[in-house]
């Protein structure tokens, strides 16, 4: 019997074998070192709820994707989630494609199209109890302080790879949650859809 497999498509139109799912969420009462994994928390108005980079700020929340931190793991190097201080770890999505506006839509369940394609994300929906919803804000970052990985490495991936929104709409967030993509420049398009 052949499995149903979902898919995400992409701008370059590339499929990629899995829905993008949060892999580790992580957090941190202080800024500038690592983040300790928990399995769910609240998103507030200003980020992860208890975490130090919460703020009224446009770098309230922070992505990485574990494929990235694989990549680094294969220099010799033994990082975590959480490591690079990011606050959530993706898994299948790729979070490199994202540009600056693009939203990051979290569920809980899987997303229905047509639910997703009629439903307005960039507005605030206080009926709307399933989906967090960021917004990038930032690309990359430099790193005032290199990190202990920095040192072994010679550099550091969140300067590139990281990713980083505001939160527009709050909720509940738990490690294995949906990760859809609404792209900025492509109307109702939304990536990460099942198939």
């Amino acid at each position: 019997m052949k499995k149903n497999v979902s898919t995400s498509f992409y701008p370059d139109n590339s499929v990629m074998a899995e829905n993008g799912r949060i892999f580790s969420i992580n957090i941190s009462k202080e800024k500038g070192g690592k983040k300790s994994p928990v399995a769910e928390t609240s998103v507030t108005r200003f980020g992860l709820e208890g975490d130090g980079h919460s703020g009224d700020w446009h770098r309230q929340v922070s992505l990485l994707s574990y494929e990235s931190i694989k990549d680094v793991n294969k220099k010799g190097i033994d990082a975590k989630p959480g490591d690079f201080a990011e606050n959530i770890t993706t898994i299948g999505i790729k979070i490199q494609n994202l540009k600056i506006g693009d939203l990051i839509i979290i569920k809980n369940n899987p997303a229905d199209k047509k639910e997703m394609r009629k439903n307005n994300f960039n507005e605030y929906n206080e009926n709307d109890n399933e989906n967090v919803i960021l917004r990038v804000t930032q690309i990359g970052k430099e790193c005032k302080n290199p990190c202990s990985i920095y040192y072994q490495l010679g550099s550091c991936i969140m300067p590139s790879e990281g990713i980083f929104c505001k939160v527009i709409k709050t909720g509940r967030i738990k490690v294995g949650d949906n990760i859809y993509i609404k792209d900025s420049g492509t109307g109702d398009k939304i990536y990460g859809e099942s198939i």
